[in-house]
């Protein structure tokens, strides 16, 4: 591959990875929820806004360790990915978990933007996968459960 076509292609990644283009982004998802809302389950949707939040974080934390280190141990599929809880304890939970979700977010990107980061070579403790695949997965991930809060939001009436 020509340095022109990877630094293209690393381009390609960051704009999927902070999305916006053809959906809503994380900001615009989460951005002036009512806190009275988070934790509320509306009729015909499975899960709540904090429910959502809380699962993207994690998803997204476990991609991102997977991509870094050999260490990582992934949560228990599928509880360790979602809360029991329907609501966060406070703001301060909310707060906390979108500041995670952005800061892993960051370091994803950071990690397809490195130069040094090779993005076709296996991942030396995976079953095949590559950081390409990887950050795809994750922009993926985000874009449906983003797709899926905007929907929450709208069926709670606290979107648009």
């Amino acid at each position: 591959m020509t340095d022109r076509n990877d630094a293209a292609l690393r381009q390609h990644l960051v704009e999927l990875l902070k999305g916006g283009h053809a959906h809503a982004t994380f900001e615009q998802a989460v951005k002036g929820l009512p806190e009275e809302l988070r934790g509320k389950v509306p009729s015909g949707a499975e899960h709540s806004p904090w429910q959502l939040l809380e699962h993207l974080r994690i998803a997204q934390w476990d991609i991102l360790e997977f991509s870094r280190g050999e260490e990582h141990e992934s949560p228990k599929w599928p509880e360790g990915y979602w809360p029991k809880e329907k609501a966060p304890a406070d703001e301060k939970a909310w707060d906390k978990s979108v500041r995670a979700f952005k800061k892993d977010l960051k370091e994803m990107i950071a990690l397809v933007e490195d130069p040094k980061t090779d993005l076709f070579s296996k991942i030396v403790h995976g079953d095949g996968e590559t950081v390409l695949r990887e950050a795809l997965l994750a922009a993926d991930h985000n874009a449906y459960h983003i797709g899926q809060l905007v929907l929450v939001r709208r069926l709670l009436g606290a979107w648009g």
